[in-house]
């Protein structure tokens, strides 16, 4: 069956598309909610502030020596007991006096100028603990030379001839301990050709 192109057009042109868009978009609408109005009254608030002013250790030192210069008339030398030790190449000179156990060091504490080093403050006690007289003597000591673990050991020696000085009976425990032993052992001087006392540079064969 033939149909003509003319018929189709025609057909076509007969049709109309109509589109209709609404203007109002189709949105959800949600009704106004009434504000609430919530006051909440501020509770007092209260700061307290406590500074304490650290007094600074130049002011520590000068009691400590005001202190040790009261206690210590006449000087280290004065005093009835008195002990030097000697390690490596520090020297202390200690002096014992009836107190609660304070150890100066210089004009400071011992736990200060030791830096706090357990092993250190062992060293300076050990005599002590030993007799049980770690509560009953104040040590003030007068070191230099070496380092710090030089003259801690230094120290140990000293206290142990001094506490000699109270007693001649304090002479068993403290040599079984091995306290009154002067340690002469020091570093061994270095070698001519050698990097130390005994390290030599790597050998070459060629």
């Amino acid at each position: 069956m033939a149909v003509s192109i003319s018929a189709l057009t025609s057909s076509f042109s007969s049709l109309s598309f109509t589109s209709q868009i609404s203007q109002r978009p189709n949105g959800l609408i949600f009704p106004r909610s009434k504000s609430l109005s919530i006051s909440i009254a501020p509770k007092p608030t209260t700061f307290t502030i406590s500074a304490s002013v650290a007094s600074p250790p130049e002011l520590e030192t000068m009691d400590l020596k005001k202190l040790v210069k009261s206690r210590l008339p006449g000087g280290f030398a004065a005093q009835p007991i008195i002990g030097t030790g000697r390690r490596k190449c520090a020297i202390a000179r200690v002096v014992l006096q009836e107190g609660n156990g304070k150890v100066i060091i210089n004009y400071r504490d011992a736990k200060e100028y030791l830096q706090g080093n357990p092993l250190w403050l062992q060293y300076v006690t050990v005599p002590l603990v030993t007799l049980g007289y770690e509560s009953s003597y104040d040590v003030f000591v007068k070191a230099h030379g070496g380092g710090l673990s030089g003259q801690a050991q230094a120290i140990s020696l000293g206290i142990a001839r001094a506490l000699l000085k109270v007693s001649e009976n304090h002479r068993v425990p403290l040599r079984k301990e091995g306290l009154l032993t002067r340690d002469s052992r020091v570093v061994e001087r270095k070698k001519v050709g050698l990097k130390k006392a005994r390290k030599a540079p790597q050998f070459s064969k060629r």
